[in-house]
């Protein structure tokens, strides 16, 4: 049987004891099935993978970055914003299969040739995706007033109320 060559996989026989470091760069089509180009990501996505292998086990630090289209969601203009993740994942070579031990560890059989990591990417870009979008051209858009009062964590002035915080206002009023 053929097996489709992944994504995005780290070879096993390529790394050295020590410190690895692996650069990949793909388009969000290529992730066949994964949905990621409907999220948002329609550019190229980096990943930088750093490898640390020792005799018995093999820690992958995995660092994304890719460029993702929204619309904002208060004035629907289009936004583009970087996102970036990271994530880490810890191997543990397994020479017998016994159910105990530490769940920290991803099992890793010692004959296996490669990681696959195409899904643990994914992951981490779908997980960095905002909850909220909102645009820094349009004034109305930032949240809780000029990035100044966000800064040193303050309300913002009271003669500075935005049309949102004016219909906040009449909705806390309304459910009272």
């Amino acid at each position: 049987m053929h097996k489709d060559k992944s994504l995005i996989e780290i070879g096993l026989g390529a790394l050295a004891e020590g410190t690895n470091e692996f650069n990949f760069t793909c388009k969000a089509a290529d992730f066949k099935g994964r949905q990621l180009a409907e999220a948002g990501f329609t550019g190229k996505i980096e990943v930088n993978v750093v490898a640390e292998k020792s005799d018995d086990e093999v820690t992958l630090t995995i660092n994304t970055a890719a460029v993702a289209d929204f619309t904002c969601d208060i004035c629907l203009a289009p936004v583009a914003i970087k996102l970036t993740g990271t994530l880490v994942l810890s191997y543990l070579f397994d020479a017998e299969s016994d159910n105990g031990g530490n769940e920290e560890y991803i099992r890793l059989d010692r004959n296996a040739d490669s990681i696959d990591i195409t899904g643990e990417v994914c992951e981490t870009l779908l997980l960095s995706l905002p909850m909220k979008v909102t645009c820094t051209n349009n004034p109305d858009c930032k949240l809780y007033g000029s990035q100044e009062s966000m800064e040193k964590n303050e309300e913002p002035l009271p003669g500075n109320v935005t049309s949102w915080q004016e219909s906040l206002e009449k909705l806390k009023d309304k459910y009272r």
